[in-house]
């Protein structure tokens, strides 16, 4: 029985110290590559997150840049326009800038927190981004840079969604639905 117990409180030490260890990931990782492992018609990279107005306006870089969004909104590209494309067709997306819906407002003193994001209409998601629609062939069927916001982001809101990253997915497909036709079933 002690040597179960001394086990299971080695694993734990094991495991809390590979935690402690691990490093905290955020957008300007230098080790995240600024693409996508090709998959699929679909292919996504982005310019330097660290330019991106998300950090270089924030009131905290530091909060801002936590977390690995760019990638997790790069794979939603990915995933949700392959659905929209026809047999054959290449898709390529750079994305050039994003600012999250809401941000973090500077704030001074004691006891203040300025780790909370503010979400209102003033901060709505916005995207840049270029793209290429191109055939089978290789034949170029559309391209361009688009300039994406979503100004109604908090009209739709649902408050069963917990995701995160939900006006910018939200502003992402309405850009799909309008660029390259209705979601497929």
């Amino acid at each position: 029985m002690k040597r179960l117990s001394l086990m299971v409180a080695l694993a734990l030490a094991m495991a809390l110290s590979a935690a402690a260890q691990a490093k905290s990931r955020n957008v300007t990782d230098p080790d995240i590559p600024r693409e996508l492992p090709a998959s699929g018609p679909v292919s996504v990279q982005w310019t330097d997150p660290a330019e991106f107005s998300e950090l270089r306006y924030s009131g905290n870089r530091w909060e801002a840049q936590r977390g690995n969004w760019v990638v997790d909104l790069a794979k939603y590209i990915q995933t949700q326009a392959a659905k929209r494309l026809d047999a054959g067709q290449q898709l390529q997306v750079t994305i050039t800038d994003i600012s999250r819906a809401g941000t973090y407002l500077p704030v001074a003193g004691p006891r203040v927190h300025n780790d909370v994001r503010i979400v209102k209409d003033l901060y709505p998601p916005r995207m840049t981004l270029n793209f290429r629609l191109s055939d089978a062939n290789g034949n170029v069927l559309s391209e361009g840079e688009r300039k994406l916001r979503d100004s109604s982001f908090l009209m739709n809101a649902s408050i069963n969604d917990t995701d995160p990253l939900r006006y910018e997915k939200r502003m992402l497909d309405d850009w799909m639905r309008n660029e390259f036709g209705a979601k497929d079933s």
